[in-house]
């Protein structure tokens, strides 16, 4: 009897990680489309599987949102818990940075969308980051300055966990070294006494003066309390006095009202950034100004960064366009003149550094509850200066 010599083909197997790989797919798709627009649908054609295979592991999409929300905490926790209690600052950071780097497509959802979590699931995830904080800042010297452990802490932490939020092509050792770097200048920061004072260069959005104007001003901080996708047009036009169906003569739809504030945000940022520069001849100084003006800017517009910041990835890409080259054209800005202070830094390390500086305004502001103050500006320009490598 003649026999078939191929062998029958064993069935496919379900792999072991496949809920691991539904996580990181997941986050990846939250990252760059943001939770409301992503679809369960989209992220299993991500993993290779069908939706109905994808409910299986999670029964809804806010499970699986909120388990990606939490990965990077629970990463880190893990990550510094297994080094010993008498471990290294640099030990700390290398771990906190390795872990950051390696769900760098996928760890940046904690930062603005963890505001679509239920209050007990953000109070546990606060928890969880506030731990981390604190376990770095055990370790932080005490020092004779005005800038508080935890709050260095914080924004060292910051710096590392920016690389999740920009796509610049760098290696993971060459992010690890410049990063933790980064970090060691900042927990090193002991006093704002060297930067001065830019706050009156900050531009204020005008008065609103139209309807147009009154829609957008009362509808950005909606955005930024409870996220553009929970906020109805309804609301916004309660708030201004109008009927829901009025808003139409004034924007198209809510996503254009959410253009129109991210385009406001981009265009006063571009102006602080040019009268920073003005009369600026030395680089360094330069570099100090842009620092003290970027720092008053993200206190007093503190709602209206936020917004842009969180909301740009869910807009049509028509819309998100001109945002994302002004955000270029921003960061070129910093670049330059990063480079004229530190010629050891190619492009890429610069742009690498400044999107560091970002992150840490971001986490010392949170750190200090955003409460805006002189010295409260001071303090973050000084800690996003160390971390860019500024010296006085």
């Amino acid at each position: 009897m003649l026999t078939d010599p191929t062998p029958a083909s064993n069935p496919p197997t379900r792999p072991r990680n496949r809920r691991q790989l539904i996580v990181d797919a997941a986050g990846r798709v939250f990252n760059e489309r943001g939770y409301h627009a992503a679809s369960m649908e989209e992220i299993a054609a991500h993993v290779g599987i069908t939706a109905p295979a994808l409910y299986r592991h999670f029964p809804n999409k806010y499970a699986l949102f909120a388990e990606c929300a939490n990965l990077m905490a629970d990463r880190l926790v893990e990550a510094l818990d297994e080094l010993p209690a008498d471990a290294s600052l640099d030990a700390l950071f290398s771990a906190a940075a390795r872990v950051t780097i390696a769900h760098r497509a996928s760890g940046g959802v904690y930062r603005w969308e963890a505001r679509y979590l239920n209050p007990d699931d953000r109070r546990i995830l606060r928890l969880k980051f506030a731990h981390v904080v604190d376990r770095v800042a055990e370790s932080v010297p005490a020092a004779e300055g005005t800038i508080g452990a935890e709050v260095r802490s914080a924004a060292a932490l910051g710096a590392i966990g920016s690389i999740t939020m920009h796509h610049t092509r760098i290696s993971s050792p060459r992010a690890e070294k410049l990063l933790v770097r980064a970090s060691m200048r900042v927990v090193e920061t002991e006093s704002p006494s060297a930067v001065s004072d830019s706050s009156s260069g900050v531009p204020s959005p005008p008065v609103p003066r139209t309807r147009r104007a009154e829609i957008l001003a009362a509808a950005i901080p909606m955005f930024a309390q409870d996220g553009f996708a929970n906020v109805s047009l309804g609301r916004i036009a309660e708030a201004v006095g109008l009927a829901p169906s009025a808003i139409y003569r004034h924007y198209p739809g809510k996503v254009d009202i959410l253009a129109a504030g991210c385009l406001q945000a981009a265009g006063l940022l571009s102006q602080a950034a040019e009268q920073a520069l003005a009369g600026c001849s030395d680089p360094r100084d330069a570099l100090a100004a842009l620092a003290s003006t970027y720092a008053a800017y993200s206190f007093e517009h503190r709602a209206l960064t936020s917004v842009a910041a969180a909301e740009i990835v869910g807009l049509p890409a028509d819309l998100q366009r001109p945002l994302v080259l002004a955000q270029r054209e921003h960061i070129a800005i910093w670049g330059q003149q990063l480079r004229a202070v530190r010629p050891d830094l190619n492009d890429r390390q610069a742009r690498v550094l400044v999107h560091a500086g970002f992150g840490v305004v971001v986490e010392a502001g949170r750190q200090l509850h955003w409460h805006d103050s002189d010295d409260h500006r001071r303090v973050v320009a000084a800690l996003m200066l160390s971390a860019l490598g500024w010296q006085a």
